[in-house]
């Protein structure tokens, strides 16, 4: 008789592989325990595609890092809406960074009920009150309209019959308009800025692309800065809600009982940024008198930079100092037109320890001169300093801190030059330095949209269609036949 054939696996081995695999399938969960715990503690996730519009920059971290309010987000909006997914995308980055943003969205078209709730709360009955985004903390609502979230060019489609159109979009502007509602809702109230007027300054209601600071006055909104206007007529002064002061390029001088009050207000704590342009060199205003008190001297001349020009009137200055206000453009720019020279006034006599810190942080290049020197002799000049002073030991000051920034061009915050190089950022930093929010000092701005289009003609699309519907399949069905063949035979 044959012997009984011996088994496979014995007792022991057979147990010793089932050991083996249940270690195996612990290890195996554990690690997908521990990356879900890691990720979730420590948010770490990098961006390896071209297309950045769902990453957040660095100024929305920090503001993110620094919110400690409770916010419900809710996109009511239809899904079949183009940005509905870059939304919830750049949203969700929101959630992630910060856990207590909580975002929800409503499809107002598939969920009705849900949309009804959603309406009753936030009062939304207008047929026109759709593809919003709501901000809600703590019952203080900013509600985002989706037209603001893009901008849009148009463009010819391809149409042999008659000629189309139609909105193409170019700009993402969500992380603009998002941090700037979540800065809305959080904060205890509005800081306000006041644009002096009655000597020929920008005005932040003009739209012309020149000399108009329609923009500028957007941006300072943006960053949750209510705007007005101030005189400083009659028995007017500086209100006690200023948080800012800004004098944009007078052109004639400031009557003595302005001068007085701006000064009051100055070493009340105020803060201030002026800025001067060509139209007023040669011509004192009376805002030098009371900067060379505070340690600044302005120059009359106009410079021209040859190194740094484009057209010969510009200046293009890159050359910054270590300052928080201009540390994000290092590697950057920005546009001046014809500036004149601002710089720390040179004293003779050692300063007190209590006298204000003046710095220049942004200058020219070597080869620059003044078109009134009739030797053009070369040198750098500086174009913009900061003014500091800290309180006084055992005295408060009824505003805080005084800060100023001085700059020697104001048509570089003009609707149209406001555009060039790195000038939209500058406008929000030195407005946030001088209101002291430091965790605003970093880059925030629009998104470019790429879109890659495919255009093919009708016999192309017939074909492609023939080889997906019967091409694929039948070479599903020619290599399967090889393959039973082969085995068959």
């Amino acid at each position: 008789m044959a012997p009984d054939p011996q088994p496979s696996f014995t007792p022991g081995r057979r147990w010793s592989i089932g050991f083996n695999v249940i270690v195996v399938i612990l290890l195996v969960f554990s690690v997908v325990v521990m990356v879900n715990y890691l990720s979730r503690e420590y948010f770490l996730r990098f961006h390896l595609t071209s297309q950045t519009r769902n990453s957040l920059s660095p100024r929305t971290l920090k503001f993110l890092e620094s919110l400690t309010n409770q916010v419900k987000v809710t996109i009511y909006y239809s899904k079949e809406e183009p940005l509905c997914t870059t939304v919830q995308d750049l949203l969700g980055e929101y959630s992630l960074a910060n856990s207590r943003i909580r975002v929800r969205t409503v499809d107002y078209l598939r969920d009705a009920p849900a949309a009804q709730v959603v309406k009753a709360e936030y009062k939304l009955g207008a047929a026109a009150d759709k593809n919003l985004v709501i901000f809600d903390a703590d019952g203080k609502v900013k509600v985002v309209d989706g037209n603001l979230l893009a901008r849009y060019t148009l463009e010819q489609v391809p149409n042999e019959k008659e000629r189309e159109f139609r909105r193409k979009p170019t700009e993402f502007m969500g992380e603009i308009w998002f941090t700037s509602a979540l800065l809305d809702v959080t904060s205890p109230k509005p800081l306000k800025a006041y644009f002096l007027t009655g000597h020929n300054e920008h005005r932040i209601d003009s739209g012309d692309e020149g000399s108009g600071y329609l923009k500028f006055a957007s941006i300072l909104q943006q960053n949750y800065i209510q705007v007005d206007t101030l005189s400083l007529l009659g028995t007017n002064s500086v209100p006690m809600d200023c948080n800012l002061l800004i004098i944009a390029g007078p052109t004639v001088p400031l009557p003595a009982h302005e001068l007085d009050k701006i000064e009051e207000y100055l070493k009340q704590g105020g803060r201030l940024f002026v800025l001067f342009n060509a139209f007023s060199a040669g011509r004192l205003t009376g805002l030098e008198k009371i900067l060379a008190r505070w340690g600044v001297e302005v120059g009359n001349g106009i410079i021209i930079d040859p190194d740094h020009t484009m057209s010969g009137s510009e200046v293009v200055v890159s050359a910054f100092s270590r300052h928080p206000l201009v540390n994000p453009l290092l590697g950057t720019g920005i546009y001046l037109v014809r500036p004149r020279p601002v710089s720390r006034l040179e004293t003779p006599r050692a300063q007190p320890a209590d006298a204000p810190r003046v710095e220049e942080i942004a200058g020219t290049g070597p080869r620059a001169f003044l078109t009134d020197d009739p030797a053009r002799s070369p040198r750098e000049f500086r174009v913009m300093v900061v003014v500091e002073k800290g309180a006084v030991k055992g005295i408060v000051t009824e505003r805080g801190t005084t800060r100023m920034v001085v700059l020697g061009d104001s048509f570089c915050l003009a609707n149209n030059q406001i555009e060039f190089l790195a000038n939209r950022d500058f406008a929000g930093y030195a407005a946030n330095w001088l209101l002291d929010r430091t965790q605003l000092l970093e880059g925030l701005g629009p998104r470019p949209i790429s879109e890659y289009r495919l255009v093919i003609t009708n016999q192309q699309m017939r074909v492609i269609r023939w080889l997906l519907l019967a091409g694929l399949p039948a070479i599903a069905l020619v290599v399967g036949t090889l393959v039973w063949a082969r085995r068959r035979y």
